[in-house]
This record gives structure tokens, sequence and C-alpha cells, in this order.
């Protein structure tokens, strides 16, 4: 993991605090009963997946298949963001 200040990370700077979409937890596992470790939210469009220590990792899944390149946990008191393409911290 790679910790940056924004200014080396485009997608980063560029990322937007979108509404999250109405959801008790990751979209994903409460459509398939599944069970989750902690919340991501796509600053993209909102979307909350779960983290890759989860065993769907939906957070991911939902980049690979989006192309939205960074996320923020949604768990409290928590306000760090990951950019999957540049692979850091922001």
């Amino acid at each position: 993991m790679h910790y940056s200040d924004m200014s080396t990370c485009e997608h980063l700077r560029a990322a937007n605090e979108p509404t999250p979409r109405t959801t008790a937890g990751c979209e994903e596992c409460l459509r398939l009963g599944t069970s989750w470790v902690h919340l991501r939210k796509c600053l993209s469009c909102g979307h909350i997946g779960c983290c890759d220590s989860s065993p769907e990792k939906h957070a991911t899944a939902h980049f690979h298949e989006t192309s939205h390149p960074v996320v923020k946990s949604f768990e409290p008191g928590e306000s760090w963001r990951w950019c999957y393409v540049d692979n850091v911290v922001g």
C-alpha cells in the first residue's frame, strides 16, 4: 500500500462525494445473503460494497466492472480514500 498526498494522484484529486445509495450494508451481500467485514463507498456513483477482507470483495469487483477508480471507507470515524488505478491512499 502506498500513501500519497492527493497531488500525486489525479483520481484522488478529482473524486467527489456522491450521496450513497440507501442501503443497510454491502449491496451485493445483502442480495446474496453473505456477510462482510468493512464497507467502501464508490466516489463515482455511491455504490456501497464490501472490502477485500470480506469473502466476496464486492468493492473491488465493482471497480473491475465499472472502472470507477476511487473508494472511500464507509466505516464510522474513517475518512481515508483508495485509488485502485494508482494503488494509493489519499
